[in-house]
């Protein structure tokens, strides 16, 4: 039987390219968008076994910069991909890009969750980030999604050169006051092939970066947000149910310019190469998952969520406890983790660091 539900859409275009941006990702062209397009539908239709599909992700890049014909023809395509009764359909947008029309075509589209990257308000940051957008057309254009959707989550950064907390929490009281379902925020990482790694930009602090985000993680709950990932907070019933099968590591379809997917035992990865993928030459780089690494992607995805991983759910899928694949006494011991009896969880001061304790964690795992 097979278990894929869900399936991530790439739409690789930008009207402008941010400078911390190390996604797949080039400027709109119109030309290389129609011949993209019918690439995408290439894809689809070889690689779209007609499973039921219950979380449909369209991401970049930055969909909302295509025009509505191009958007119009991106949705025919979709309609070959079956939805079930309760799905969760999210389409990613710009500020700038968003359109009554092209909203009412979202909604006419079946999109149901709409995912806003704003990243910042502040004017101080904006040119830093190659981004540009005012408090009031922000206003503007989220009373006009919420006209059409009431579902719809607000990607934010912080961590920037020169940031305080209180600027932090400034943009974060801003977003808060728009009323999402659901905030996104990531800390600024400084990528190779990004502006700001060619421009040598040097990270913040890292026990400041650490105070903003204990700051986050309080200030959010205070407005009644569960922190139910490291870097994901959403309303009661409002989580991403599509970031949900990444954490949880299930099988999902990626289709599209550099997406990535997971399935039949296998994790891929397509061309970055706008060139050859237009020209249907996909050139998978693909990882074989085998029973132990499955085990430690498990692990690794799932230690992401803030309730961790269940042991029993993970017997129940491996027939093998955690503690007879991973040694995990010393991290429990010395309180880099937490073994309350059904999960084992990072515990919350010690998310920060999440990473140095997963590379330690894979690294005591159990060899035969």
């Amino acid at each position: 039987m097979n278990s894929i539900h869900s399936c991530y859409i790439h739409i690789p275009f930008c009207s402008s390219i941010c400078s911390y941006c190390d996604f797949c990702k080039l400027l709109y062209n119109d030309k290389w968008v129609n011949e993209y397009l019918n690439s995408l539908e290439k894809e689809i239709n070889f690689r779209y076994k007609n499973e039921l599909i219950q979380t449909l992700y369209i991401g970049g890049g930055t969909p909302s910069c295509l025009s509505i014909n191009q958007l119009e023809k991106l949705f025919n395509i979709i309609k070959r991909i079956d939805l079930s009764s309760d799905y969760e359909f999210t389409i990613e947008v710009n500020v700038n890009d968003i359109t009554e029309e092209k909203l009412i075509l979202f909604k006419k589209n079946k999109v149901n969750r709409i995912s806003v990257g704003i990243e910042t308000v502040n004017n101080k940051f904006m040119p830093f980030l190659n981004r540009f957008c005012n408090k009031n057309d922000v206003l503007r254009k989220i009373e006009l999604i919420r006209k059409y959707f009431d579902n719809f989550n607000i990607d934010l950064m912080y961590a920037f050169p020169n940031q305080t907390i209180d600027e932090v929490l400034s943009d974060l009281s801003f977003v808060v006051n728009l009323r999402p379902k659901h905030i996104s925020i990531y800390s600024l990482i400084i990528e190779e092939h990004t502006r700001i790694f060619i421009d040598k930009v040097t990270p913040i602090d890292e026990d400041l970066e650490s105070r903003m985000y204990y700051k986050i993680v309080e200030y959010l709950k205070f407005y009644g947000f569960n922190h139910y990932e490291i870097s994901n907070f959403a309303l009661n019933g409002y989580e991403s149910k599509h970031n949900m099968v990444y954490w949880n590591n299930e099988k999902y379809y990626g289709f599209g310019l550099g997406a990535s997917g997971y399935i039949d035992k296998c994790r891929y990865t397509n061309t970055k190469n706008i060139s050859k993928y237009n020209e249907c030459k996909y050139d998978y780089l693909s990882e074989e998952i085998d029973f132990k690494l499955d085990m430690e992607y498990e692990m690794i995805l799932g230690l992401r969520k803030i309730n961790g991983v269940s042991k029993k759910e993970f017997f129940n899928k491996f027939l093998s406890s955690i503690e007879d694949n991973f040694d995990i006494i010393n991290l429990v011991k010395n309180k880099m983790l937490i073994d309350d009896g059904e999960y084992i969880y990072i515990p919350e001061d010690k998310l920060y660091i999440s990473n140095s304790i997963l590379v330690n964690f894979i690294g005591g795992s159990n060899s035969e």
